[in-house]
């Protein structure tokens, strides 16, 4: 058992000094993880890679609410749900009214003229991956995985326990579905 599964163990019992152990042993991967996610983010994203993983450890290692974890790949799996849930929120919050809802301010320049930035609508796109959920909950895990959690193909696999070719299978179907319900 490795020394992280050990320590979610630990946290799962109820010791908090566990929790501040765990922190320097995953926060690199975690780290990763988000600048990898961030990187697919429209310009102008103002979250840093640091801010969104310690708002995602906060979530998952909250004190008051008992998590239950199988291991390093299902920690992980949970990090990147929290990544997700905390980017469709500030994607929320950005367009609220109180915020200027869907009108913001942009300023060209001349390689975003020459290369238009590639964007992503996240509310579309998380309520389509509920309902890619609902219809292939493997397909679904593997879409968090590799684009929110920016795991490699491998790496999705063995968080997973499948293989990397059923994976693969996976993502090429959850890409397709997604593409379609997001053309509607």
């Amino acid at each position: 058992m490795s020394g992280v599964t050990q320590i979610l163990n630990r946290i799962e019992l109820g010791d908090h000094d566990a929790a501040e152990q765990l922190l320097p042993l995953v926060y690199a991967e975690l780290r990763k993880l988000a600048g990898n996610r961030l990187s697919n983010e429209a310009q102008g994203q103002t979250l840093q890679a640091t801010a969104l993983v310690h708002e995602a450890y906060l979530r998952l290692v909250d004190g008051d609410r008992a998590q239950h974890w199988n291991g390093r790949g299902h920690f992980f799996a949970a990090a990147a749900k929290a990544m997700r849930r905390i980017l469709v929120e500030r994607a929320r919050q950005k367009k609220s009214y109180k915020r200027g809802g869907r009108l913001q301010r942009q300023e060209l320049s001349l390689d975003e003229l020459l290369e238009p930035a590639k964007s992503v609508d996240l509310e579309a796109l998380d309520q389509a991956l509920d309902e890619l959920e609902q219809a292939n909950p493997p397909a679904a895990k593997v879409v968090e995985l590799r684009y929110f959690a920016g795991l490699s193909a491998a790496e999705t696999a063995a968080a997973l326990g499948v293989s990397e070719r059923t994976a693969q299978r996976y993502w090429v179907y959850a890409k397709a579905w997604l593409l379609e319900e997001l053309r509607q």
